[in-house]
């Protein structure tokens, strides 16, 4: 049997951000990371049109790449097999019954317990040895030349405020970081202590990042929105990363297939932390826990970067091994940023995109605006927006009244209006609501005359989709019998 896993104090538990990222034109506008200090200036406008970099500007004892994962093989074996006793022998620890099993032929691979688990017991524990931690990416390569990279990250996004757009891009640093180490060790092939993990990634994805202009126009506006926003920060990343600051040889900086991938592979598996300040962080092996809308284990971090996997409560024996990775009530932020739909969702966004500032002004959330993916039920909120944009149109007075009562939590008040002008808000939500669905239903038509061998991310769209013509199918149904 394995030695009893090692308890390290925990300090805070795993969290994953769930910041927007907003975007205008072709930029993004992300949440706040500070971190850098001031570099030289240089206008954004300048960045795009200067010269490529010189190998001269590249740092000068990074490997030559070999080559050895072959990452644009998106048929490539996964060998998670090889990745475990490699982390074993790193020191990673697992309890007894825990095994990593796939159900589709080793194209998506998770962890189970085939004994059963116990409320609090350790699952697995990974040596911070192993870990890749973005707040230590700095120390390995040197400040300067990350510190240079994340300046054009920074300036890239800057150009979007002077268009009048808000932009931050600190939040993302950590993350550039991450992908900065992913290709580092790509680059070294069999000199890198990584190579197993990285030849247990997956080659394809399936997210945001990953779709192409043509998958864009198939998606609904707020799930387009959301998985275009992905794509649009991939590219500020190799836009940052092709200035040549970075410990990489040109020819990693050029791979395309490498850089993506490594931005996905980063994107899709670290866990986040707070204190004692922010990172993000991957733990081979505990990055193989899949999502669930309620999960049965969390991922904690020690102070000395020790990562441990505990059961939230009792687990039966045969049971898959998971982690929350968001909002379990909003399932498309995880279908832009991991590529997949989770299929234990209850609710979904009303996608009222075209209301963003009338949902801002009024103190509400996304995930507060609902509809119930079994019933079509309507979150009461989302009443509350839609008669709020209505009294903005005919009676400013009101509307001031109104939104004041929602942001207090006055209930009588908001009752009220409710009740005055409830046939109107009905039939706004109608329109809203057939409109949604009657676009759904030709985008997902649209995308189903795509040739999979050149759209790979087709099903996953048309699932998205599909999800949406239910639910506001059944919403539909529930407004007509209003009235």
């Amino acid at each position: 049997s394995n030695p009893p896993i090692h308890p390290p104090q925990l300090f805070a538990n795993m969290k994953l951000s769930s910041s927007f990222i907003f975007t205008f034109s072709n930029f993004a506008v992300v949440s706040g990371f500070s971190i850098i200090p001031s570099v030289s200036k240089r206008t954004a406008s300048t960045l795009v049109a200067e010269r490529p970099f010189t190998s001269s500007q590249i740092y000068q004892y990074a490997t030559a790449p070999e080559g050895l994962v072959n990452v644009a093989d998106i048929w490539s074996e996964r060998d998670v097999y090889s990745m475990e006793q490699w982390a074993t022998q790193y020191g990673m620890q697992k309890a007894d019954g825990v095994e990593l099993y796939s159900e589709d032929g080793g194209s998506d691979y998770a962890l189970m317990t085939n004994s059963g688990m116990s409320a609090g017991e350790s699952v697995i524990w990974v040596p911070a040895s192993i870990v890749i931690n973005s707040a230590s990416v700095e120390q390995e390569f040197g400040a300067g030349c990350l510190q240079e990279a994340e300046a054009v990250l920074i300036q890239v996004d800057e150009f979007a405020a002077m268009k009048g757009k808000n932009s931050d891009s600190y939040y993302r640093l950590p993350l550039f970081r991450l992908m900065v180490r992913i290709l580092a060790e790509w680059e070294k092939g069999e000199d890198s202590i990584y190579l197993p993990w990285l030849n247990s990634l997956p080659r394809q994805f399936y997210n945001g990042s990953s779709m192409t202009k043509r998958c864009f126009e198939c998606l609904p506006p707020y799930a387009g929105w959301l998985a275009s926003n992905e794509r649009i920060n991939y590219g500020h990343f190799n836009m940052a990363l092709k200035q040549g600051y970075v410990p990489l040889m040109p020819e990693t900086i050029q791979n395309r297939e490498a850089v993506k991938w490594a931005y996905n592979v980063a994107l899709t598996r670290f866990h986040e932390i707070w204190q004692p300040d922010r990172q993000k962080l991957i733990a081979p092996m505990a990055d193989m826990l899949n999502h669930a809308a309620e999960p049965n284990c969390e991922i904690t971090f020690d102070y000395e970067g020790n990562c441990q996997v505990t059961a939230l409560y009792d687990i039966p024996a045969g049971s898959s091994l998971t982690i929350s990775l968001g909002d379990p009530t909003n399932p498309t932020p995880i279908f832009a940023q991991y590529g997949f739909l989770p299929q234990d969702c209850t609710t979904i966004f009303c996608k009222a995109m075209h209301l963003e500032k009338q949902i801002n002004e009024l103190g509400y959330e996304f995930s507060e605006l609902l509809f119930q993916t079994e019933t079509g039920e309507i979150a009461p909120k989302v009443w509350d927006v839609f008669l709020y944009d209505l009294l903005q149109k005919s009676d400013p007075d009101s509307a001031q009244q109104f939104g004041m009562a929602c942001q207090n939590n006055d209930e009588e008040t908001k009752q009220y209006y409710n009740d005055q002008y409830y046939a109107y808000t009905l039939e706004a939500l109608k329109e809203h609501v057939y409109g949604i669905l009657n676009s759904a239903e030709k985008l997902t038509y649209k995308a189903q005359n795509y040739d999979l061998e050149t759209h790979p991310r087709v099903p996953v769209i048309v699932a998205h989709n599909n999800l949406v013509i239910q639910t506001f199918g059944m919403t539909a149904n529930l407004l007509d019998q209003m009235g």
